[in-house]
């Protein structure tokens, strides 16, 4: 059991399914007639795009990518690599990236750049959560769930040390 315990509930369960379907509503609207990919950044995106996918209204299909930007233990190495890439053909497709989290910005960044090579037809970003104040590089989000400031966030897929995914809101963890 780690040492950490979610202390405060910063997103309750019903704010986030409310959020998740006036999402789901702005992208249905936004790809009306297409038949987008929503790719999903591994493993914190799961919870998030299997809700965001059922309260889609157009016809999608799901893809899942994975990222590596980690060296020793939670420090980044500043190298990000795609452990994971889409299996689906994204060429002339609009293609909606579905995050859990976005602080910095850079594994995001360097994603979409990534895809640029499948020759998508556009490509989207949608965060459950974003805390632009740690941002270090530009990055346009197109669908943005919550801003959060700060804090160590764990549930609904977000982790730590592959703990608390599978709460249903979102809480701080903190130090006892």
């Amino acid at each position: 059991m780690p040492q950490q315990q979610p202390t405060e509930v910063v997103i309750a369960p019903e704010t986030i399914q409310r959020r998740v379907k006036e999402l789901a509503r702005e992208i249905s609207r936004d790809l009306a007639g297409q038949e987008p990919v929503l790719l999903g950044v591994l493993k914190g995106c799961f919870i998030f795009l299997s809700d965001l996918a059922r309260q889609i209204t157009i016809p999608a299909q799901v893809d899942f990518v994975r990222l590596s930007s980690y060296g020793h233990g939670d420090t980044s190495s500043g190298r990000v690599e795609m452990t994971k890439a889409p299996e689906l053909n994204l060429s002339g497709r609009p293609v909606v990236v579905v995050e859990d989290i976005v602080d910095t910005g850079l594994s995001l960044a360097w994603l979409k750049e990534h895809l640029l090579h499948y020759q998508p037809a556009d490509i989207k970003i949608c965060v459950l959560v974003d805390k632009a104040e740690r941002r270090q590089i530009e990055l346009n989000l197109d669908y943005v769930g919550f801003k959060v400031p700060k804090g160590f966030l764990v549930g609904y897929g977000l982790d730590f040390n592959e703990s608390y995914r599978c709460l249903p809101g979102i809480y701080e963890l903190r130090t006892h």
